[in-house]
């Protein structure tokens, strides 16, 4: 079982930026980030592949978060700039555990969620 822990969430104003981190507590094949917002289905913002090291993004994400990676920490971050108050949300990190999942897009493992408040 892994565990991800996630932090850097908090309250910031439009245009603002914030970074989070999730570090993964064993092997995981890919890491991303998803988000729901209140009354909202959750979705997806960024993924971070360990396989091909390809970065991979949500059209509303792109151009405005940049998620980046540290192998040797395990960890995976997601730098958000641009703030908008549709991205207040909570933000979760979640992991691929297996090569099967990553291949079939899946993710095996999720953490709390660090939540993200934009105000206007």
């Amino acid at each position: 079982q892994v565990q991800l822990v996630e932090t850097g969430g908090g309250l910031v104003q439009a245009e603002d930026s914030l970074s989070l981190s999730c570090v993964a507590s064993g092997r995981t094949y890919s890491m991303g980030w998803f988000r729901q917002a209140p009354g909202k289905r959750r979705e997806f913002v960024a993924r971070f592949s360990w396989v091909d090291g390809i970065p991979y993004y949500a059209d509303f994400a792109k151009g405005r978060f940049t998620i980046s990676r540290d192998v040797a920490k395990n960890t995976v971050y997601l730098q958000m700039n641009s703030l908008k108050p549709e991205d207040t949300a909570l933000y979760y990190c979640a992991a691929a555990g297996t090569m099967r999942s990553y291949r079939e897009g899946e993710y095996d493992y999720w953490g709390q969620g660090t939540r993200v408040t934009v105000s206007s």
